[in-house]
């Protein structure tokens, strides 16, 4: 199949869309803040309780899958070998699916939760109120979240491996809408994807640039706020799109390397130089928390109190989450031809979360250790400026200075190594599914996703991100519950038409032995008279 690598109707609906967001967020910010403001009180309000169904339900989705006879069929010809190594492969899925976020939330939401407990259900700054900071900030990091992607990841990498066309997300609907899916109805599929992707890709970088204010702020007297932020911004643009001039192999790839080898040196550097017993029993107990709490957690709400707790962290982390799933979905289903579904999604789903876990009781855990039994004022610190809680930690460990520039070296491959994968994927959306999109294609949404950052940076920071998150995301679940349902359905088309085959194999088979028994029968009946004819001495030898 020939892949036309041009931009079509799809990159000009989209552009125009975020061109005229773009604008507005410029000409009037605080007019966008307080339309996004309201909508996501509109979205919340009503359809809170479908962002926890739905979240739920792919949870389900996905596993029921890859546990069933599904779970055997390759992403790709049967008996093909996968692209990538299995560690090369998991070290891009979870760089490109939760890097900046979990580096910026990682002590954040612990020790919010800590001042804050969820829901009132403990006093600020106890033992039981540490407890259920680890529980919820594992549940929020957890399954659910990678659920999103692989349900996206999975089905795009369907149709594109298996049934051999283009890695478009209209393309998933096929089994469902047919044609339709190449026209009009399929290119406002993929706008709706295209957009949902920036504004989820734009989150990120904003708190990437957030954090890594706070880390200049912490290791080099830089002033927080809008300004600064800004201009971190450009100088990450300049480097992430000069990286996403080079192919997947050598630019993505590399970086993501980096990322997981920087990575897992500060991991364990923490992990053996901090609160290492107290590190390895919260992360136990928060596990344990996490399983046997999970169905409540996961169709929470307050209808009884009104309290706003869950809207504000799990609805967000869900939204958040469905927003990426376009970007981070697509990205996956890029690198894993050749995987089995059930390697797949047991990938995708199992082992980044276990990565969360021990990122949370190791850098959230050592947070409480030292806020709970040395009085580091953490929680204080996170109360004022929350993206500057990871740094306020790594002051208490050995070799701060050199810690927190390792930190903010990290960070940036993180946001880089985001930026560049979207920028391949939002590439593939509008070039018709192209899997090495046009570098001025690449070029072009690199600038257009900073812009959008940019412009919710000035429209209310931290906040207008989580905002945009939630209110982009609706539109987009809801067209991931009829995904679901088509990759089903085509799964099932597979399975049937597999069966049907075997079924015509073995008639086949059938018709041939019968042919055949009926040949020697024929054969024996034949030389059954000549042996009766024959003479006696004949028959002796």
């Amino acid at each position: 199949m020939s892949e036309r690598r041009g931009p079509g109707w799809v990159f000009v609906w989209s552009v125009l869309v975020l061109a005229a967001f773009v604008g507005i967020g410029v000409a009037r910010p605080d007019a966008l803040a307080g339309s996004a403001a309201r909508a996501l009180e509109f979205t919340t309000t009503h359809f809170g309780w479908l962002y926890l169904f739905a979240t739920t339900g792919f949870l389900v989705f996905c596993l029921s899958v890859a546990l069933s006879d599904y779970g055997r069929i390759r992403l790709g010809a049967d008996g093909e070998v996968p692209e990538f190594s299995y560690p090369t492969w998991l070290g891009m899925i979870f760089s490109a699916g939760m890097g900046v976020g979990l580096v910026f939330w990682g002590v954040a939401e612990p020790m919010t939760h800590y001042v804050e407990p969820p829901l009132g259900r403990a006093d600020a700054r106890s033992a039981e109120a540490a407890r259920l900071a680890m529980q919820y900030s594992l549940f929020h990091w957890g399954f659910h979240q990678w659920a999103n992607f692989a349900v996206v990841g999975l089905a795009i990498a369907y149709v594109r491996f298996r049934q051999q066309r283009p890695g478009l997300i209209s393309e998933t609907f096929r089994a469902s809408i047919g044609d339709r899916a190449g026209g009009s109805l399929g290119h406002a599929i993929n706008v709706l994807a295209v957009v949902s992707t920036v504004f989820g890709v734009a989150t990120t970088l904003g708190l990437g640039v957030i954090q890594i204010n706070s880390g200049l702020g912490a290791v080099g007297d830089v002033a927080f706020g809008v300004a600064p932020q800004l201009k971190i911004l450009g100088g990450i643009t300049v480097v992430f799109l000069l990286c996403s001039l080079l192919p997947l192999e050598s630019g993505v790839r590399y970086v993501s390397d980096a990322n997981m080898v920087l990575a897992a040196v500060l991991l364990l550097f923490v992990f053996f130089t901090g609160p290492t017993d107290f590190i390895t029993a919260a992360m136990t107990n928060a596990i344990g928390d996490y399983f046997a709490n999970m169905i409540g957690m996961s169709l929470l709400m307050t209808p009884y109190t009104g309290d706003d707790w869950v809207e504000r962290w799990t609805i967000f982390y869900w939204a958040w989450g469905l927003s990426w799933a376009p970007f981070v979905g697509s990205f996956i289903a890029r690198i894993s031809r050749g995987r089995t579904i059930r390697e797949f999604v047991l990938g995708v789903i199992g082992m980044p979360v276990l990565l969360s876990a021990l990122w949370f009781a190791t850098f959230g855990g050592s947070a409480l250790y030292f806020e709970m039994f040395d009085g580091a004022g953490i929680g204080d610190a996170v109360v004022v400026e929350m993206s500057s809680a990871l740094f306020a930690t790594l002051d208490w460990l050995p070799g701060a200075d050199v810690l927190g520039v390792a930190m903010l070296v990290l960070i940036v491959l993180f946001v880089i190594t985001s930026a560049n994968s979207a920028t391949f994927v939002l590439g593939m959306f509008t070039s018709r599914g192209a899997l090495v999109p046009s570098r001025l294609l690449r070029l072009s949404w690199g600038v257009i996703q900073v812009a959008v950052a940019g412009v919710l940076l000035l429209s209310g920071g931290l906040a207008a991100l989580q905002t945009m998150s939630i209110v982009a995301a609706f539109p987009f679940m809801v067209l991931m519950l009829f995904m679901a349902a088509s990759l089903l359905k085509a799964l099932r088309d597979e399975r049937r038409q597999r069966e049907l085959h075997e079924a015509i194999m073995w008639e086949r088979m059938q018709r041939l032995v019968e042919a055949e028994e009926a040949r020697l029968e024929a054969e024996r009946q034949a030389a059954s008279p000549l042996q009766a004819d024959a003479p006696p001495q004949s028959r002796e030898v």
